[in-house]
């Protein structure tokens, strides 16, 4: 049994309880003094997780220092976010302590990773990142969910795996840090793109191109940053993207849905919440302008949420590309 910290009560209300089922000591912990009170007075978190009932054995708070002698905290607070909290608990962690990132996306303007900015904030800490197909709804109700615990220390991974690992929740190890993080931000773009196709009702044949194409551009640019290729074609790269494309959880896609039916992308945005995908668009065309790696997909879901492009012009764009091999290497006319 470990100790275990969570911040964020939203996707970390579903990792809270399913930590407590399985017979960790958890604390959750939110800036809402209200959020709480809510979960305190229903039994769950009504408005973001329905029907999951989160047990009295929980301790809520809104105080940061009760992190103190935590074995694990888990961040799962959103992006904008990220820096600022992990910068509250500079003085209150000791050294060593395991802190695992359980969010997924690019930090707005530096376009860091998530692992990176928790280290800048606290580099005497164990950084860990956690990713793959897990929707908040499903890993809340027990359903079994298969991610991967990511950190370029091998321990350090292997430790959240042991140690948060059960039957309803399969860790697998990776120390390719960069992929894993690369592949759980940018699919968010793609899902984006996705929901808009379905928006447009353009058909299965689209869609399944535009999931397939996402993944070979932020695999191209995960492997100019250093991530290995193969990180893609698992959990945190295929996997993520399939589920993030493919269910009506993913507010990404939904707002892509909106777009696709004639919404701006700040109305979908307002109507749906958080989107991660219209944020990490910026993020994904601003790294590959940087890195000088072609991401066309990327491109247009960020002319789209930013410059007015219409969605049916984009894909027009898209499919009038000049003529390319579908390797990633170099195509050579004769060779």
């Amino acid at each position: 049994m470990a100790s275990i910290f969570v911040m964020g009560a939203g996707w970390g209300t579903a990792l809270a309880v399913m930590f407590n089922r399985y017979g960790h000591a958890v604390t959750l912990w939110s800036p809402f003094e209200n959020e709480l009170e809510e979960i305190r007075r229903h039994g769950e978190h009504k408005r973001l997780l329905p029907g999951v009932p989160v047990p009295p054995s929980i301790h809520l708070t809104c105080d940061l220092r009760k992190a103190e002698g935590a074995e694990i905290v888990v961040m799962a607070v959103p992006s904008f976010a990220i820096r600022e909290s992990a910068a509250k608990l500079k003085d209150v962690l000791s050294p060593g302590t395991l802190v695992v990132n359980a969010g997924k996306g690019l930090e707005k303007e530096t376009y860091k990773r998530f692992t990176q900015v928790i280290g800048e904030e606290l580099p005497s800490a164990q950084v860990v990142a956690l990713s793959g197909p897990s929707h908040a709804e499903e890993v809340g109700r027990g359903v079994p969910t298969t991610i991967v615990s990511a950190s370029e220390d091998r321990e350090a991974a292997e430790r959240v795996q042991e140690l948060l690992m059960n039957e309803r929740f399969r860790i697998y190890a990776n120390t390719d840090v960069i992929g894993v993080e690369l592949g759980g931000a940018l699919k968010n773009v793609i899902a984006l793109a996705a929901g808009v196709c379905d928006g447009l009702d353009i058909g299965d044949n689209a869609k399944a191109a535009l999931m397939t194409r996402g993944l070979a551009e932020i695999a191209r640019l995960g492997v100019a940053m250093g991530a290995s290729s193969e990180t893609f074609a698992g959990l945190s790269g295929m996997g993520d993207l399939i589920v993030t494309c493919s269910s009506l959880h993913s507010r990404n896609r939904r707002a892509g849905i909106l777009i696709g039916q004639g919404k701006t992308p700040e109305e979908a945005v307002g109507l749906v919440g958080t989107v991660e995908g219209y944020y990490a668009s910026l993020a994904g065309r601003e790294l590959s302008r940087k890195i000088g790696v072609e991401m066309p997909i990327t491109t247009q879901c960020y002319r789209i949420c930013y410059e007015g492009q219409s969605p049916k012009a984009a894909i027009l764009e898209l499919m009038a590309r000049p003529r390319r091999h579908e390797s990633e290497a170099p195509w050579v006319h004769g060779a």
